[in-house]
């Protein structure tokens, strides 16, 4: 029951993180320092693989009307736009999928450090707080819709999003952030890097599962289970909320938190 719980723990902290711009990874980092799932090394790096997917599936669920081109009560032209989307997807999911998969092995032994993510955290909390306090977090949105986003804007967010194959900067915080510098309204931004997230996780997920194989205990499949369950429940509601935020607010709020987030993952490991 104890492994359960914590395994409840890890799915709310993954659902909540992975899609504010405050990095999943960070914060993964640190609560498993503190509770130390009992899993293998291999079936550790299989739960946080499954759970993010779990994450993935709620976006689908609850943008299904938007994703899905073949509903029945979708006339010709809003298939076409939704045709359109998932081309622009495409395209921003290229260059993240090209880096990630040529630099997978590499950011694993290299860049999963603390230093690292604490470093990316402060970095990207001081821009995002450089930003939306200025004269480009006031400008005018140059894209109000998803319609609106252009092919060269799809492949510049990108180009933003591999910035998250660095552990702590956030893959929801690279891209908003690149869609604020691009003149998208924060509430497009925010969508359109949630649709981003599909292809580049399913992938990613996919490419990891194949190294590591199916072989692990039925307590390590449950506790992978109740994760994702968690994890895929609480994405449905953060999802939401931030929608709503960003109806009325900027994202300088998450620059302060990343900022006090690095100083306390840097007082942990020092001390």
């Amino acid at each position: 029951m104890g492994e359960l719980l914590k395994a409840v723990l890890l799915g709310v902290v993954q659902g909540i993180t992975e899609w504010l711009p405050v990095s999943s990874t960070a914060h993964l980092l640190l609560v498993d320092q503190f509770l130390q799932v009992g899993l293998s090394a291999r079936a550790k790096e299989l739960f946080f693989i499954v759970i993010q997917l779990a994450s993935i599936l709620a976006i689908v669920i609850l943008y299904w009307s938007t994703l899905w081109p073949f509903g029945a009560k979708k006339g010709s032209a809003v298939k076409r736009s939704t045709w359109v989307l998932w081309l622009k997807i495409i395209i921003a999911t290229i260059p993240a999928a090209v880096v990630g998969y040529l630099l997978d092995d590499y950011m694993d032994a290299h860049l999963q450090r603390w230093t690292v993510i604490a470093s990316a955290l402060f970095c990207y909390g001081v821009i995002y707080i450089f930003l939306e306090k200025g004269p480009l977090g006031k400008a005018k949105r140059r894209v109000t819709s998803l319609d609106a986003i252009g092919y060269g804007d799809a492949v510049l967010l990108g180009f933003f999003q591999t910035l998250a194959l660095v552990p702590g900067t956030s893959r929801s915080g690279s891209t908003i952030l690149g869609g604020i510098i691009l003149g998208l309204d924060r509430g497009v931004a925010a969508q359109f890097s949630f649709f981003m997230a599909i292809p580049v996780m399913v992938g990613a997920s996919a490419l990891k599962l194949i190294k590591l194989g199916f072989s692990y205990t039925a307590m390590e499949w449950l506790i992978i289970a109740v994760a994702s369950i968690t994890s895929f429940a609480v994405s449905m509601l953060v999802v939401k909320a931030l929608i709503g935020y960003v109806k009325s607010h900027d994202f300088s709020i998450f620059g302060v938190y990343r900022i006090l987030l690095s100083i306390a993952i840097a007082a942990f490991f020092i001390f």
